[in-house]
């Protein structure tokens, strides 16, 4: 098989670099593979990370990735010699060293494909045309593979249903689920052989009073319910939700933080509605418009509007396009890893990330996905969303006629942090150009398809007069806010406009300010916006009028725009009222956005409001800037989060299993929104089922001094190795990261124990726990996102060693927080928090064990009611730790031997 693929075969990891042709695998310098790389077509399997290794961050060939993406579009594979193995069913390589050659191997299996039964052949060799055009490496290859069809091919916009209009959904039943309901729902769901386990009944009682009919308005039934890990939460609330759902008719909206949960939730759906195509019609899952593949910008690229590897990349999106479930391109079943493949070039342009839709104006709004999801969800039973969604829909008023009755908060201990980031406000550079993009449309000598706001409704100008005018006023006021180059002549002391101005100002006082050598050190500055300098207050006048000069037409547009509903002239047919009802929308959200800048420059030289936290900030990366501008957030996030959301809901429950952050009940009420409800939320607790005490321990290092980054690099090394592999290591700082993982990955390497990293590796998030899952002798270096959205049970994951104590970034808005919050004690919620959530990664099931090593002496006793009640914790130097790493792993194989003998 390996003979009909002519060209060499290239791989590097931290352990070498090899090179295989038909006669020889032979090991190569550095130097030596990036000349044969350059010079020869070559197998990869991961370009760019390939190239990283390398050093050589622009190699490409001829990617493995690309011909699976082309050949099997929405199919999911675990980007690695295994994960390509199995596709291709080939035996994995069992060294490095085999590698090359496997690559070899695995491209024959593939290009020969279409040589069998091809379900994904419609409209390949007319894609494989479009991509030969462009000169993509495997076309060739393909051309020899793929006949042109008999019969003209159903492509992408012609292959692509149509949804229909339906009636509007009748309001749902009042109905009270009785107790005996719910536990039969729940034995249904888990099934007649699965152990009974009386936490996750009560559990699903308790989660079904938040399903009881409303009694007072303006209150929900709220549930705060703290289930630990193993109690089974997920179907333990998908009982009562289902049976509320099915007997009122209505629809529940569960709603998280992380995609891993909405990919867990829509998993569990199949116990719900065994039957595939019932199962697609019942669940729904909606996200954010920027997460689904824009027809019209697809369109868009493929004509042209996408040059060199971006029009490759676009080719195949559309290919995807075709076979798609959903659309979803952000943690859907496109490829995590294909838009790393083209370093992004491009990806973000095939989604509608400015709010720039014309709905019924696009030729492609009856396929359009994010449209066909709306009208999904308004039917469905169980609508899987996330906390950003709920809250823009409710506060900006979208699908108010469809508006949830019922919630499911999952992962309700970050319901405070998406608050917090969905009602606040930045008067920044970047968010200025967007507003002025938006409104303005292409400035000279830009491509794309990007229409500003006389192209988007040049009819309502020829139609309303006063509607031309407020179009005219708002294009030539947006001309004040920042253009493309604002940065530089900010920096330089040159700015163009008031607004830009006011961020020259801005840049300067924050400079001004620095206090802790924050400015040498490349960080990121602000300062909190209390005593402005003249410079500052004399920028802020003229920015407001430029700012108000801008809201006005646009609030007068928008009343135009409603008076055009209401006239419904003869050229107003469906799609035109509907196109219009979205502009509507958009309108009125970049009208919220400019009014809550005018409230932010008031407050330049004027009285402080308790309500919120205002500073001022200049954003960077290694000492670049890239943004300037100024903020505002609530104190309390979740107070409008309440205000907007809770008070309009019949029902909510509030569930996590670290809902309370390690310590009392008002830390739930108050981080969730409870504390503002006229009737007090109900309140449920289940301890986690696991013995923890001999399944887990922690171990707090206390002979790693803090800021000895040698000393810190070899204690991650030797835990590692202890371990054989299955560690993910958390870092609160990226450069630490970084730093760690380049001292350690070449030594692991030579024991045969992968590092995978965040921030290093040029793969998405998703992915790199896709790889770590499918090794277990691979390990994770990772932040944030790491600690809360990560699911490994079993031998992937046995071992969770954190840097340090998750100390709170001192900033001006934590600061606020603090000193409202209870000072010390409020720091200590934090932390409790991200500790909780960072141990509850090692136990995900009863025949989980491992260890969590802390390495950190300055870990406060206080804080150790963090971990589960009962689980060991020791002070120890990292000798002992490593040697009780060694006997938990060799306790759990010895755990493990009866049931794989």
């Amino acid at each position: 098989m390996t003979a009909s693929v002519p060209y060499p075969a290239l791989h590097a990891s931290h352990g070498g670099i090899w090179i295989a042709t038909a006669q020889e695998t032979r090991a190569v310098s550095r130097g030596e593979a990036i000349r044969i790389a350059a010079d020869t077509p070559t197998i990869l399997l991961n370009a760019p990370l390939i190239g990283q290794r390398l050093g050589h961050p622009e190699l490409s060939g001829l990617d493995v990735l690309e011909l699976f993406a082309f050949l099997h579009p929405a199919r999911f594979m675990v980007p690695t010699p295994k994960g390509l193995a199995r596709v291709t069913d080939l035996s994995a390589p069992t060294e490095d060293a085999d590698v090359a050659a496997f690559l070899r191997e695995a491209a024959a299996a593939l290009l020969a494909v279409p040589n069998g039964t091809w379900a994904e052949r419609e409209g390949g060799w007319h894609a494989l045309q479009s991509l030969y055009r462009l000169r993509w490496p495997w076309a060739p290859a393909l051309s020899q593979q793929i006949a042109k069809p008999e019969r003209a091919e159903r492509w992408l916009f012609s292959k692509l249903p149509e949804w229909e209009e339906q009636p509007p959904r009748a309001a749902p039943r009042t109905i009270t689920l009785e107790p005996d309901q719910i536990a039969e729902r729940l034995a249904a769901l888990t099934g007649s052989t699965a152990e009974r386990r009386q936490g996750q009944r009560d559990y699903a009682a308790a989660a079904g009073s938040a399903f009881s009919p409303r009694a007072v308005r303006d209150s929900p039934n709220l549930v705060l319910a703290e289930a630990g890990t193993g109690i089974g939460k997920t179907l333990g609330y998908l009982a009562p939700a289902s049976l509320w759902a099915e007997q009122a008719g209505g629809a529940v909206w569960v709603s998280t933080f992380t995609k891993a949960l909405q990919r867990q939730l829509a998993a569990e759906g199949e116990r719900l509605f065994p039957d595939a195509e019932q199962r697609h019609q019942r669940i729904v899952t909606r996200k954010g418009r920027e997460n689904y593949v824009c027809l019209l910008n697809l369109e868009d690229a493929l004509q042209g509007g996408f040059a060199g590897r971006a029009a490759i990349l676009a080719q195949l999106v559309a290919r995807w396009a075709a076979f798609t479930a959903d659309g979803d391109m952000i943690g859907g079943d496109l490829p995590g890893w294909l838009p790393t493949l083209f370093r992004r070039n491009g990806s973000t342009a095939l989604t509608d990330r400015r709010g720039e839709c014309i709905y019924a104006g696009c030729p492609h709004y009856r396929k359009c996905f994010i449209e066909r999801a709306a009208r999904a969800s308004a039917e469905a039973d169980i609508v899987i969303a996330n906390h950003a969604l709920v809250m823009v829909n409710a506060a900006r008023g979208r699908e108010s006629t469809t508006r949830p009755s019922r919630y499911v908060f999952d992962e309700g201990h970050h319901l405070f942090d998406a608050a917090d980031a969905m009602f606040s406000a930045a008067l920044t550079g970047q968010e200025a150009i967007e507003i002025r993009r938006w409104v303005t449309g292409p400035e000279s000598g830009s491509r794309g398809r990007r229409r500003g706001l006389a192209a988007r409704l040049s009819d309502v100008a020829s139609y309303d007069e006063a509607g031309g005018v407020a179009i005219a006023e708002a294009v030539d006021a947006a001309r004040a806010l920042p253009s493309d180059g604002w940065l530089q002549r900010v920096a330089e002391g040159e700015p163009f406009g008031p607004v830009e101005a006011l961020l020259g100002a801005v840049r300067g006082l924050v400079y001004a300010r620095d206090v802790n050598g924050s400015a040498e050190a490349g960080y990121g500055l602000e300062t909190e916006l209390a005593e402005p300098d003249a410079a500052l207050v004399e920028a802020a006048g003229p920015a407001a009028a430029a700012l108000d000069a801008l809201i006005r037409p646009m609030v007068a547009l928008g009343r135009r725009l409603e008076a055009v509903l209401a006239d419904s002239p003869d050229w107003m047919d469906g799609p035109a009222r509907v196109r219009i009802e979205g502009a509507i929308a958009s309108l009125a959200w970049r009208t919220e956005t400019v009014g809550a800048w005018l409230a932010l420059i008031a407050r330049i030289g004027g009285p402080a409001d308790p309500d919120y936290v205002d500073w001022l900030a200049i954003d960077r990366v290694e000492g670049r800037e890239y943004d300037i501008g100024l903020h505002r957030h609530w104190v309390d996030p979740s107070k409008p989060f309440a205000e907007t959301v809770l008070k309009s809901a019949h029902g909510a429950l509030v569930t996590s299993a670290t809902l309370r952050a390690g310590g009392d009940w008002d830390v739930a009420e108050a981080r969730s929104g409870a504390v503002h409800m006229i009737r007090p939320a109900a309140r449920f607790e289940a301890n986690s089922p696991f013995d923890y005490a001999a399944q887990a321990e922690v171990l707090i290092v206390t002979d790693v001094k803090r800021g000895d980054l040698p000393a810190l690099a070899n204690a991650y090394a030797r835990l590692i190795v202890a371990a054989e592999g299955g560690t993910l290591g958390l870092f609160t700082a990226i450069r630490r990261l970084r730093a760690v993982h380049a001292r350690i990955a070449d030594r692991l390497a030579r024991e045969g124990l992968p590092l995978l990293a965040q921030h290093v590796d040029p793969i998405d998030t998703g992915t790199l726990v896709d790889i770590f899952r499918d090794d277990p002798r691979a390990s994770l270096l990772g932040t944030d996102a790491l600690r809360d959205g990560v699911d490994v049970p079993g031998d992937s994951l046995r071992l969770v060693v954190m840097e340090g104590v998750p100390w709170p970034k001192p900033t001006v808005l934590h600061a606020a927080r603090r000193l409202a919050g209870g000072g010390s004690a409020y720091d200590d919620r934090i932390i409790r928090a991200k500790l909780a959530q960072a141990f509850g990664r090692l136990i995900r099931r009863a025949d989980d064990r491992g260890s969590f090593v802390l390495l950190s002496a300055a870990m406060p006793s206080r804080l150790l009611t963090a971990f589960p009640a009962g689980t060991p914790v020791a002070r120890v130097t990292l000798d002992e730790a490593i040697a009780r790493v060694r006997l938990s792993l060799s306790a759990r194989l010895r755990h493990e031997a009866p049931a794989t003998a």
